[in-house]
């Protein structure tokens, strides 16, 4: 879609983070199987690891690496954003992680690293959403997690 990538201030409004738990920095893509429906899209993102990141403080002062939580957390607000980052969706309201599963930790993200995010939509229950999302760097997964959401669009 042409109105891609999407900056900070496009996903400020789309998503309630603000930092520092805001995990991702610009929606590079997302793409649809059926248009209008959320099963079946596809979202890419990034995150830029900055030396200066504020969980560096105590994770680990002297051998710096991103909380694995924290990775899971920006796989999820990429499914966040894949749920309503289409030109006309509503901006979410409410947002709760409901579940994860099957999280599996492959590789340390480090400082200066630039974390790409995919995410795609598997189903959708009512107000329940879920996914599958993979984080890498440099093309080598980092992470990996099956998520679910409770999302409530304004």
């Amino acid at each position: 879609m042409d109105w891609f990538p999407l900056d900070i201030q496009a996903i400020r409004k789309l998503i309630p983070h603000r930092y520092p738990f805001l995990m991702v920095d610009r929606v590079l893509d997302v793409t649809e199987k059926t248009p209008g429906e959320v099963v079946g899209r596809v979202c890419t993102a990034q995150k830029n690891v900055t030396g200066n990141e504020l969980f560096f403080q105590g994770h680990f002062p002297d051998n710096p690496v991103m909380p694995g939580v924290l990775v899971v957390e920006a796989i999820a607000q990429t499914g966040a954003l894949c749920c309503c980052a289409i030109e006309g969706d509503s901006a979410i309201k409410q947002l709760f992680f409901a579940g994860i599963d099957n999280v599996r930790f492959k590789k340390p993200v480090l400082p200066g690293d630039v974390l790409n995010l995919r995410v795609e939509m598997k189903k959708r229950k009512s107000s329940f959403y879920w996914g599958e999302g993979v984080a890498s760097v440099d093309n080598k997964v980092a992470a990996r997690a099956e998520i679910l959401a409770h999302i409530v669009f304004s």
